[in-house]
């Protein structure tokens, strides 16, 4: 039976904590951070928010992209929350991300398609150059999203998740995460793509993995359960090193900002992120949201700086109440 947070609508829940709930967020920090190092995942460049953030959003994932970045964050989200996105991650090109998601506190659903070459690949060589030289070929996520809580303290989540890779297969996989709120303080980790679902075709010349990765973040929010703070400060950082024949090795942590005017009519973000395995630079993101009308607001993203592989922008629709 599926339990929200009591705190959900009615504030910020006591200091007092749960020595249960406090022991399943360690057990599963714990199996993150043991977990082996993986080499390959899905790309993050999911949430017009998030992204403007500079991808700071383990710990935040109060809105309806929460499916991706911690499936645990639903349930501190508002009543109803939809988002329709379109982003280009990698200006160099024309490959683009677009999706759309809903979410409840209690459930959420989302449909997203990638295109191949804007995914961290595990595969051989042939195969990745064959895949990546077919700028038509996508996967696309189809994902439901579901969590339990945990006392006044902890939410534990899932998003299971079908995925279809163009011309190649059909699998399974899933993404399970924790928060945990004490006043102020949110923490967050996530495990990705755990069952590391493989792709193979009847020919057999196109096939790739999505191994595992995990990632930790922190966050203080002035806002309650369920509503945007009026002031928001995050850190992230990835607990394994991913590897992309495009991109290298990839160990990134990253920080970001955020802060709504009066009545949320105008909420301004920023983040910086750095990549610990190799020396690319520092990563510098920016990005705005306006009210359109009440309940419904445009967003956009800006992201630059040392890496050029993530020189992007985004653009998003949000309707939430």
């Amino acid at each position: 039976m599926l339990k929200l947070p009591q705190a959900t609508r009615a504030g910020v829940p006591s200091a007092s904590v749960s020595a249960s709930s406090f022991a399943s967020f360690v057990v599963l920090l714990s199996l993150a951070l043991a977990a082996p190092a993986a080499s390959a995942q899905t790309t993050g460049g999911i949430g017009v928010r998030a992204q403007g953030m500079g991808g700071a959003f383990t710990a935040v994932a109060d809105d309806a992209s929460a499916w991706w970045w911690n499936p645990a964050g639903l349930a501190g989200g508002p009543f109803f929350n939809a988002l329709l996105e379109f982003d280009r991650p990698d200006t160099s090109n024309e490959d683009s991300i677009r999706g759309v998601s809903v979410g409840y506190p209690a459930l959420g659903a989302t449909y997203y398609r990638f295109p191949l070459r804007q995914i961290r690949l595990s595969t051989s060589t042939e195969s990745s150059a064959s895949i990546r030289q077919d700028d038509e070929a996508g996967l696309r996520i189809f994902g439901a999203t579901v969590g339990q809580s945990f006392g006044n303290h902890l939410v534990l989540g899932t998003t299971l998740k079908l995925l279809h890779a163009d011309d190649v297969a059909t699998n399974l996989s899933f993404d399970i995460g924790a928060m945990a709120a004490f006043g102020l303080a949110r923490f967050g980790v996530v495990v990705r793509d755990v069952a590391e679902p493989s792709f193979r075709n009847e020919a057999g010349d196109r096939e790739f993995t999505l191994e595992r990765g995990e990632r930790a973040g922190f966050a203080l929010s002035s806002g309650r359960r369920g509503v945007i703070g009026s002031a928001t400060l995050s850190v992230d950082a990835d607990l394994t090193t991913t590897h992309d024949p495009l991109r290298g090795d990839e160990r990134v942590i990253a920080v970001g900002a955020e802060v709504w005017s009066q009545r949320s009519r105008l909420g301004i973000r920023g983040g910086i992120s750095s990549n610990r395995a190799t020396d690319q630079g520092v990563q510098v993101s920016g990005g705005l949201s306006f009210a359109i009308r009440s309940g419904t607001f445009g967003e956009a993203f800006l992201s630059g700086g040392g890496d050029e592989v993530r020189h992007g922008w985004g653009l998003g629709l949000r309707v939430t109440f």
